[in-house]
């Protein structure tokens, strides 16, 4: 008799990045209106230029990116700013979503730090480091 054979498959690890000060307020009300652990494997990031929005952040995952050009600051709304930002923290940002198998970025419409670092994270994937 024929006996299905039933394979476990590992549960997909997804990723919500909430990029700037948009993206990090989005996160910041995601958490608290329902709780980081009750979102299973869900794991989500906050990526700011702004050291001081990342301290206040309900979100455990922060990044800091850009530190050594705007010293703790934020980008100044010079999407360059926002590149650059990216770039000098490229290894933390590859680290940070190398194990994803779905990346979702919450930004707030025309944030320049989701511009420099939508620019770098398609250079990764293109070169296939994502």
């Amino acid at each position: 008799m024929f006996e299905p054979v039933y394979e476990t498959t590992p549960d997909a690890v997804i990723k919500v990045v909430g990029v700037g000060g948009g993206g990090g307020n989005a996160l910041n009300h995601m958490v608290r209106s329902c709780q980081e652990d009750d979102i299973g494997s869900v794991e989500f990031f906050s990526v700011n230029t702004d050291a001081q929005v990342l301290r206040s952040s309900a979100v455990r995952n922060t990044v800091q990116i850009g530190a050594g050009i705007t010293h703790g600051l934020g980008a100044g709304g010079d999407p360059n700013i926002g590149y650059q930002s990216a770039e000098e923290d490229r290894e933390a940002l590859t680290n940070m979503l190398s194990d994803a198998s779905m990346v979702f970025i919450a930004a707030g419409m025309g944030e320049v730090l989701v511009q420099g670092l939508l620019q770098l994270l398609l250079k990764l994937q293109k070169a296939k480091v994502l």
